[in-house]
């Protein structure tokens, strides 16, 4: 009797009265998240060479994290924040959400640029809610949420911009967070400065002024330190606690407007950079010490073994727009950038550490993409089967964390733009930005410009800047592409724009290749 007496208060600590492992002994979760970090803006090289934009940032945290972790090199997201951000919450591509574009901070407020060519859209312009039935919102089960129900304790800390003010998506305590630090319906801050309040002016209310942090008014802290201090106050109680949490550490950095981190900026003046390439560089250094930061203070606390830490972007670096110079330099070797469905656009750093599970300093070439995320980390926290009320697309990446040579079922990654994000101009080339689709699949990848329907083809293997088109000398791989992403996008539902002058919608890609195999064979 003795005996089974001993054994029973073993296992309470390891067994609920259901018979479950207690949430105790599941890891912690830290996810990274930058906001308009492009592939090249670090010096991890996540290419197979050393290029000359990882010499010019200083990331030694990043380094570090990929010494500790996973290099996952073929790793993706949407072109614009919103779109990425409701798919790494839900799982779901944005062709499925039907949230393609940036939500604006006002509600029903459309945030496409006007277009000659074809009517304004009908998307999902208020982004995500966890309620039925709201206007203009994707209707979706959260995985913090899941997290949370399963006795997680969720933090949010930094930008959010889920969905538009008055709804339920603006708050980030709507979507499954316990804690939310300066998460609103904004998508950038009116200002990094304890000077200006982070844009909180007295009788100046501007929407973007980020919220809750007025003890570091006048401060002399920068935005991006402020929110670290923010999100280590919040992880003591969890620790303390001995629960599980799980941190989403989304920074307002790098986006605009480009503003000097007073820390490091001098570093970069000295090395000859102008004005604006400086201040980008210092908000870089600034993400960079904060991701030092939370790894020391998770190590310092005894934790950081059991707590897997994720580091990701949202979409790609501003190229010449917003940061002036010559087109496709600033994330070079990539094509293009933020906005856009070229690699430059869409193609992301990002870093997994799990000690003990997956190998440390190993490289990942597997494509993937960020609803993954999804799936991955329900998984990690041993969550089963969750009820869900949508339809995901993701794929865990668990498996392939455990073994990094293990390749991936091949699967299409799709890219969905039916919206214009800005007014372009004749000196802007062809920067795939407004009314593009893309699909990955392996090796290959193919473009579908909606305005004038025609098809871009590369082989990513050897021309990872996109520019050799080789669609006219593989017709074959274009049409096995072209039908992959028109049938994926019907499947999912997906939106295509409408012409003002037809009130036609754009065929989809794989209507285009079936027309143009059909006029082929009558000239026969």
């Amino acid at each position: 009797m003795k005996k089974i007496c001993i054994l029973f208060i073993i296992l309470i600590p390891i067994f609920s009265a259901s018979g479950q492992q207690k949430i105790s002994t599941r890891p912690n979760v830290v996810v990274f998240l930058v906001d308009d970090m492009g592939w090249m803006d670090t010096s991890v090289p996540f290419y197979d060479s050393i290029m000359p934009l990882n010499r010019r940032y200083h990331t030694p945290n990043m380094e570090r994290l990929a010494r500790e972790g996973v290099k996952f090199t073929n790793a993706y997201a949407q072109p614009v924040c919103t779109p990425t951000r409701v798919s790494f919450l839900t799982g779901m591509n944005s062709s499925r959400t039907h949230v393609t574009n940036w939500t604006s901070p006002s509600k029903n407020t459309d945030s496409d640029e006007q277009d000659n060519q074809f009517e304004r859209l009908q998307w999902n312009l208020n982004g995500l809610s966890n309620q039925p039935d709201i206007t203009g919102t994707v209707f979706a089960t959260t995985f913090p949420q899941l997290l949370r129900n399963a006795g997680y304790y969720t933090i949010h800390a930094g930008k959010a911009h889920w969905g538009s003010m008055g709804t339920p998506g603006a708050n980030p305590t709507n979507l499954g967070f316990i804690i939310n630090i300066a998460g609103h319906a904004a998508g950038h801050p009116q200002s990094y400065l304890s000077e200006t309040n982070y844009g909180n002016i007295p009788g100046k209310s501007q929407p973007q002024a980020v919220p809750d942090l007025e003890e570091y008014y006048n401060t002399g802290t920068f935005l991006t330190e402020a929110l670290t201090r923010e999100a280590i106050k919040a992880l003591e109680i969890p620790i303390a606690r001995k629960e599980p949490f799980y941190l989403n550490m989304a920074h307002y950095a790098v986006h605009t407007p480009i503003m000097a981190d007073p820390r490091f900026v001098q570093r970069y003046y000295s090395m000859g950079l102008d004005s604006i390439e400086a201040r980008y560089a210092s908000l870089i250094e600034g993400m960079d010490k904060s991701l030092g930061d939370i790894m020391d203070y998770l190590k310092n606390k005894d934790v950081d073994k059991n707590t897997i830490v994720i580091f990701i972007s949202d979409n790609g670096g501003l190229d010449h727009h917003q940061r002036g110079g010559a087109i496709n330099t600033h994330n070079y070797p990539l094509r293009s950038g933020k906005g856009s469905v070229y690699e430059g656009g869409i193609r992301e750093p990002m870093l997994v550490k799990w000690a003990g599970i997956a190998k440390a300093n190993s490289i990942n070439k597997n494509p993937v993409i960020i609803e993954d995320l999804f799936p991955t980390i329900l998984e990690m926290a041993g969550i089963k089967q969750p009820k869900l009320i949508q339809q995901t697309d993701g794929k865990s990446l668990v498996a392939t964390l455990k073994n990094p040579q293990q390749t991936l079922t091949e699967r299409p990654l799709i890219f969905h733009y039916p919206n214009k994000w800005i007014d372009l101009n004749k000196n802007d080339g062809d920067p795939g930005i407004n009314y593009f689709s893309a699909i990955r699949l392996g090796k290959w990848k193919l473009l579908y410009n909606m305005r004038n329907r025609k098809f871009g083809l590369f082989d990513l293997s050897k021309d990872i800047s996109e520019k050799e088109d080789l669609s006219t000398q593989y017709p074959d791989i274009v049409s096995k592409l072209a039908n992959q992403l028109g049938k994926t996008l019907k499947a999912r539902n997906a939106q295509m724009p409408v012409e003002k002058q037809s009130g036609m919608s754009v065929p989809f890609p794989d209507e285009i290749q079936k027309n143009d195999r059909i006029v082929k064979e009558s000239r026969q």
